[in-house]
């Protein structure tokens, strides 16, 4: 069956990247005027419509080449050049430092996405490539720059607003955009059927902390980001070792690691066969070969079980002969 788009369904992920650029340009008005949880908020509300619009755009069967560059040019603008002059109207205070490390942030989230789209049209990746983004992608690196200025709203002044610390940690980010680092790629992650009520659970949890406290979660949220790279790191390098794990399920894949991980440590398998009681054991041997077992010795009464019913004795029960 071929889905027939109208024009103006077809419009719809394009003017959705435009809102994205519009929020993320705004920020640098709200920095310029100090309102500064304003420009935190734009950048953050660019970051969920450019999440938006590549989803709507599949769903829609409506992307094209003009919406994939007007994507790369959105980002760029919402989330490297708003960003560092974000960065710079809040610290620089006219410093030529302050004005070079936020060239460099600018700089390098244009360069990380040119990659990105040349590793679209790259047919040669692995399979397990598209669970990965090369680098930190630019969502999170636009709001990864501004967490210097979050602690600070939330916190007050610290170690983490000093001027030089804030341009040390915006060449950082800078350094993760361009890096070979892997880190995950939420579009595909699966969750199972049993799982999705927690997660329902979470999101309404999630929601009334941003609310309720929108600083403090977006902070958190951030260093959980920094956190999970070392994990993503981990799990593409044992993907390039087992294919086998490649076209797997989800929960095939687990089995998977489970086995390698026993092999690695040297552990046997589970055992299987209970004997001689409830709560005695035998290991078994590869090849499932079984243990011997001592021959145990018969006794009278096992003896007399053998021979077949055994006679009542009037002498056993204590009765006289007649």
């Amino acid at each position: 069956m071929v889905r027939v788009t109208t024009p103006g369904v077809r419009l719809l992920p394009n003017a959705i990247t435009v809102l994205a650029l519009c929020a993320g340009l705004s920020s640098v008005q709200f920095a310029l005027i100090g309102n500064y949880p304003m420009a935190i908020a734009s950048i953050g509300i660019a970051a969920v419509l450019d999440s938006l619009d590549g989803r709507i755009a599949r769903l829609l069967d409506a992307t094209s080449k003009m919406g994939q560059e007007l994507d790369s040019l959105s980002d760029g603008i919402s989330f490297g050049v708003a960003p560092a002059l974000v960065l710079y109207v809040w610290h620089a205070e006219g410093e030529r430092i302050g004005w070079v490390a936020s060239l460099i942030f600018a700089v390098c989230m244009i360069l990380r996405l040119a990659r990105f789209n040349t590793l679209i049209e790259d047919t040669e990746q692995p399979p397990y490539a598209g669970e990965f983004f090369v680098g930190v992608p630019a969502p999170a690196g636009g709001l990864l720059a501004m967490l210097p200025l979050i602690l600070e709203l939330q916190f007050g002044q610290g170690w983490w607003s000093h001027q030089y610390t804030v341009w040390v940690w915006t060449i950082a980010v800078a350094a993760l955009l361009i890096s070979r680092i892997p880190t995950l790629s939420l579009k595909t992650v699966k969750a199972p059927p049993k799982a999705i009520a927690p997660l329902l659970v979470g999101v309404g949890l999630l929601a009334a902390a941003i609310i309720q406290f929108p600083l403090v979660a977006l902070a958190i949220a951030l260093v959980l980001y920094l956190a999970h790279i070392p994990y993503s790191v981990y799990r593409q390098r044992w993907l390039a070792k087992h294919p086998e794990a490649w076209m797997a399920p989800p929960r095939e894949r687990r089995a998977i690691r489970r086995s390698s991980s026993r092999r690695r440590l040297g552990l046997r398998p589970p055992l299987r066969r209970v004997v001689a009681g409830a709560a005695q054991r035998v290991r078994l041997q590869r090849g499932e070969q079984h243990v011997a077992r001592a021959p145990r010795t018969l006794t009278d009464k096992d003896r007399d079980n053998t021979r077949g019913p055994r006679r009542r004795s009037w002498r056993r029960i204590g009765l006289r002969k007649r």
